[in-house]
């Protein structure tokens, strides 16, 4: 037996350590140096950045925007209070509307009822105003969006998940950055909420942790942001009248960030789309790994849906500018598209060339490289950005199965990119019902 326990056998030693390290620098060293360490160390840099600028914040101006919360409300029942709620209870002094858009109010009563219930109490607050828009036929979250920003009023507008509820300092946090004339939109901050339901969902927690709340904020650090969050998005009213609202489809968010960029590009105009680690807003994960599978299918076969299909001809560098040209060609279609495939071949080629035992233990290599990869950057990241850091440590004991979990991830991300180009399989969507996708000349 050896370091690799009963997997390697004594006889698949020599070749491993020979041959192995031939395939070690030919076709696993090129994805460290070339992609997950320059990836890895960016967002680091950039969180570093962060940290040392946000304890030099000044302090608050008095500004004081009203804001306008487009709430899209779909089956949520009594859920859509925990959001109302938490809007309300805001610590910001400034006006904030709540738009509770019921989508399929005539068959969804009990949410439609319950966000009446609250009236009430919002109507308790100074500056907080509560508005249910029932929407008889259902339309799907597009059509919910853009009939609230019809209804909106406030200088900023948030797109916000009934089902999401936020820190109390959310609000003051996002708006402070509209200050700023070029910044045209804010990303908000997603956690799990359901984290110690499962196990599935402990690992989307981590997973949340360091793709979103660490990874855009080291990418917002250079202005390079590559998608603001559907369930939790905020804009400059401005903007949004200038970009004519959501467009029918899915994966509105990452077209939404998308025709900014291009737009702003397009007119040569400077702007500017923010993270803010600290804006944070609470959502549930699929509880189940079938759940999980089931809702990556519909979000990774978009990106294939928007970058192939109805966003290939605006891939400029004169519309994006070159870092975030290259930022989407990196983060997007290589790490998110591509990469799912080079791994999988690279997976099939290595046990159909080598011995099983062999293939095993060189896997094994690449799997302790990624958890130590994963060990340092998650400790980084509970160091310089969890505001619970008790929490997020507690699931250290979870790590080790991550690696796996991202593989598994990997392969379904696969199946759902050949879906939509054989299929299109963003049609096949619970956003919107069947009736509006048909329509859609996507």
């Amino acid at each position: 037996m050896d370091v690799f326990g009963e997997l390697v056998t004594v006889e698949y030693i020599p070749l491993f350590f020979e041959e192995g390290a031939g395939t070690l620098l030919l076709k696993f060293m090129p994805f460290v140096l070339f992609f997950e360490l320059p990836l890895a160390l960016l967002v680091m840099v950039g969180v570093m950045k962060y940290t040392i600028e946000r304890r030099s914040e000044p302090e608050r101006s008095p500004f004081f925007p009203s804001v306008s919360c487009i709430i899209t409300c779909y089956s949520e029942g009594r859920d859509v209070q925990k959001t109302i709620m938490s809007l309300t209870e805001q610590i910001y002094p400034g006006k904030i509307e709540m738009l509770a858009m019921i989508d399929g109010a005539s068959v969804n009563k009990l949410t439609y009822d319950s966000a009446m219930e609250m009236s009430g109490y919002v109507s308790d607050f100074r500056n907080r105003k509560l508005i249910v828009v029932p929407k008889w036929q259902r339309g799907g979250r597009v059509s919910s969006l853009n009939t609230g920003l019809k209804f909106a009023s406030g200088e900023i507008v948030m797109a916000l998940d009934g089902d999401t509820s936020f820190d109390n300092n959310m609000v003051e946090r996002v708006t402070r950055h509209f200050e700023d004339p070029y910044v045209s939109a804010v990303s908000g901050c997603l956690r799990v909420r359901n984290a110690d339901e499962s196990l599935t969902a402990s690992l989307q927690a981590i997973e949340y942790l360091i793709s979103i709340q660490a990874s855009k904020t080291g990418l917002s650090a250079f202005n390079l942001v590559n998608n603001i969050s559907g369930a939790f998005g905020v804009f400059r009213k401005s903007v949004m009248d200038l970009v004519e609202g959501w467009d029918a489809g899915t994966a509105e968010d990452l077209d939404m960030t998308l025709r900014i960029k291009n737009y702003f590009g397009r007119y040569k105009k400077k702007f500017r789309i923010v993270f803010d680690p600290e804006a944070i807003g609470h959502t549930d994960v699929p509880p189940t790994f079938k759940g999980f599978l089931k809702q990556r299918i519909r979000w990774d076969g978009d990106l294939s849906y928007l970058y192939f299909k109805k966003h290939r001809l605006s891939f400029s560098p004169k519309l994006l500018g070159w870092p975030n040209f290259l930022m989407v060609i990196f983060t997007g279609i290589f790490s998110q598209i591509v990469m799912p495939f080079v791994i999988f071949a690279y997976t099939v080629w290595l046990f159909v060339v080598f011995p099983i035992e062999y293939s095993v233990g060189l896997l094994l290599l690449v799997y302790f490289f990624y958890l130590l990869l994963l060990l340092v950057m998650y400790l980084f990241f509970v160091a310089c950005l969890s505001e619970r850091p008790r929490e997020d440590l507690s699931r250290l004991c979870f790590l080790p199965l991550m690696p796996l979990f991202a593989f598994a991830a990997r392969m379904n991300s696969l199946v759902a990119t050949v879906w939509e180009m054989t299929a299109s399989g963003h049609k096949d969507t619970s956003m919107a019902p069947w009736w509006v996708t048909r329509k859609n000349k996507f």
